[in-house]
């Protein structure tokens, strides 16, 4: 069929939502009927349905495995925003996090990093490229540049074991208090992709924050790359200027580990393209 006969935008339409339709009523892992079957269900060719089918699977919804058919994507792991009236909390997005450390070294900040966190380029940080995991999943890496002065006993396993921030605060005496964050849409590298367990080239989330303590003195640079199939952002809007938010409860902000921005402290969000201090 081509893509501009009468009717074939409206027929992959109906085709996308008797699919989706399936898909919101099983479980992950059920198995769906197979392409002849639908075909036939619903009147179309096969090019038609494996172009609908190729971009639920792309978008994370559909899995299709050689020889065994489609089945249900596992669940998304989703994160929701909800907006307050001077800075963004973030409920806790679900499963279980834990971190795997790839890279723990001491090197010069360079000149990039050394704009973000307002240092000399010849100064030290500490950087840490770590795979975090959700139920035992991959789910994103992270990249930390830390300025070293203020951590000199930082160690490995306060980056693999607990809060980041608690550890911060409690091993070092830096108390986290506002980070700008950026996300946009990248795909991922050939060796991002191994780490991950997805495709070369696979859509995913570009995070980038810059943290910064009680007295503004930025602490942290981060970027991180999230699995685009896997991870989600909803975001909860208040029209009424005078309503009330429900209350939000403290945990994983996109981007950043569960658990950190505790005790009070707090995350200012931005959308824009860079982050804001970025060159």
């Amino acid at each position: 069929m081509k893509a501009d006969a009468p009717g074939a935008v409206l027929k992959r339409e109906r085709v996308r939502d008797f699919i989706l339709d399936l898909v919101e009523s099983r479980h992950p892992g059920d198995a769906i009927p197979s392409e002849r079957a639908l075909c036939a269900r619903l009147g179309v060719s096969r090019p038609t349905l494996r172009a609908v089918v190729d971009e639920l699977v792309a978008a994370g919804l559909l899995v299709r495995e050689h020889g065994r058919g489609m089945f249900v994507a596992p669940n998304k792991i989703t994160q929701e925003l909800v907006s307050g009236q001077e800075t963004m909390t973030a409920p806790r997005a679900s499963g279980t996090w834990s971190s795997r450390l790839l890279e723990f070294t001491t090197l010069q900040a360079g000149a990039r990093v050394g704009r973000k966190l307002r240092i000399s380029p010849a100064a030290e940080i500490v950087y840490v490229a770590r795979l975090r995991l959700v139920d035992g999943a991959p789910m994103a890496i992270e990249h930390l540049h830390i300025r070293a002065d203020l951590v000199p006993t930082l160690s490995a396993r306060e980056l693999e074991a607990g809060d980041l921030y608690e550890h911060l605060r409690e091993q070092h005496g830096v108390h986290v208090q506002e980070a700008v964050q950026a996300i946009e849409p990248t795909v991922v590298t050939r060796a991002e992709a191994e780490l991950l367990d997805v495709p070369e080239l696979s859509p995913a989330l570009l995070f980038e924050r810059l943290t910064s303590d009680t007295t503004g003195r930025p602490v942290e640079y981060v970027h991180s790359i999230y699995r685009g199939d896997r991870y989600r952002i909803v975001s909860r809007l208040t029209l009424d200027p005078s309503a009330t938010a429900p209350p939000a409860r403290l945990g994983h902000h996109p981007g950043i580990p569960p658990g950190d921005f505790v005790h009070r402290d707090t995350i200012a969000s931005s959308t824009r393209g860079d982050i804001q201090s970025a060159p």
